[in-house]
């Protein structure tokens, strides 16, 4: 066995960012940046008002003092003349500010008696003026990689960059094995049960950026196997789930190794999923995860999460733990590196009481992994212990 650190080493070896493709601004929210982007034009174009008043010439601003209105200037219709001493124009918030003004005093500030106004109240020392290229200037960039928020969209769109260069998603295909498997909403036979570790790891996975591919369940025959495989061509990473462990009936081992699978481990001191395996097939990196439903789900978290981020161009890095105060006390930790599901609340975290890796039940509680170190010993409320977030 090897050690979780080791596993996610190996793991990281198997994959590589994928080719960029472009998209329509629309759809780039959510997607991974690949490549620089530069800013086409100033963000504003030009000194803009950032407020309903009147432009007039800093120099001349007391109170009491009073200017002609000669003109108007609208966001995105200017004045085109001049504004001279004595002068004013009555400008409203984003236009242009007109030649020869330099300060606009908010109408609030201002009594207006046809074309004559008079500054009545403190303009305060603030020009009220956006400086053109306040924002960012022509040939600032936005630097790849980057996962674009609806902000950072926002702020292409200002650029004026139509389309956007990002990482294609990365394909997983997902393939559950077993006889005992059926599909939600499938009636099961009296040894059966309902398929639930592929839907949970889609619905983690696309999240975090992957297109995924959902494969029928394979059964336990070398040809259901084999055909899964067939099925799963053109992914970039395959993930099965059970039958990779030494039972009679687990053939992901022996049948990805017929079909050419180069295997980088198999086993990781870990709880749950110890039984994990990973290398490439082809094209394509494979991982086969344990059957447990727990263990399936953390290894998600743990290994398989932080690979499609690779995928997608962004770092290399684990989930980063934090820390927390300890709620309850801990026994000793046995000889694998364990995350326990816990309840992170208020700076303190409490392992739940049953970690058994079957019971998705508690997993759905959790909202937090408690990590502890092979032969950790007894901990103490209060004490600092660290752990990993779970997704929202």
């Amino acid at each position: 066995m090897i050690s979780v650190e080791e596993a996610r080493a190996h793991l990281f070896s198997l994959v590589s960012a994928i080719p960029p493709e472009t998209v329509p601004l629309s759809e780039a929210a959510g997607r991974v940046l690949a490549q620089d982007v530069t800013a086409g034009r100033d963000q504003p174009p030009f000194a803009a008002s950032a407020m309903d008043g009147y432009a007039v010439k800093a120099a001349e601003v007391e109170l009491h003092a009073m200017f002609k209105v000669i003109g108007e200037a609208a966001a995105g219709r200017g004045f085109e003349g001049k504004v001279g001493a004595g002068q004013a124009v009555r400008i409203f918030t984003g236009a242009p500010v007109p030649s020869g003004a330099d300060f606009v005093v908010i109408q609030e500030d201002i009594d207006r008696r046809e074309d004559l106004i008079t500054i009545s109240a403190d303009p305060g020392g603030r020009s009220n003026i956006r400086p053109a290229g306040v924002d960012f200037r022509s040939g600032d960039t936005v630097a790849a990689p980057r996962l674009l928020s609806p902000e950072d969209v926002a702020l292409l769109a200002a650029m004026n960059i139509a389309d956007v260069p990002v990482t294609r998603k990365p394909i997983v295909a997902l393939i559950s094995t077993g006889d005992e498997l059926v599909m939600p909403g499938e009636t099961p036979g009296p040894d059966q049960i309902i398929a639930s570790n592929t839907f949970g790891l889609k619905a983690l996975l696309e999240r975090a950026g992957a297109h995924v591919r959902m494969l029928p369940i394979a059964r336990d025959t070398v040809a259901s196997l084999k055909t899964a495989f067939e099925l799963a061509g053109g992914a970039d990473l395959v993930i099965t789930i059970g039958g990779a462990s030494v039972g009679d009936h687990d053939l992901v081992a022996s049948v990805s190794a017929e079909l050419g699978m180069e295997r980088s481990f198999y086993k990781v001191r870990m709880r749950p999923g110890k039984p994990l395996m990973a290398g490439r097939m082809g094209n394509a990196a494979m991982v086969g995860l344990p059957g447990n439903p727990v263990s399936a789900m953390v290894c998600g978290y743990i290994f398989v999460l932080p690979m499609v981020r690779a995928m997608l161009g962004l770092p290399k890095t684990s989930p980063a733990p934090q820390t927390a105060r300890l709620g309850k006390d801990l026994t000793e930790n046995g000889p694998r590196e364990h995350y326990m599901r816990a309840i992170f609340r208020d700076g303190e975290i409490c392992a739940l009481s049953d970690q058994d890796s079957s019971l998705l039940s508690v997993l759905a509680r959790a909202n937090a992994l408690l990590i502890r170190q092979p032969g950790d010993p007894a901990r103490m409320a209060g004490e600092t212990v660290r752990y990993i977030a779970l997704p929202d």
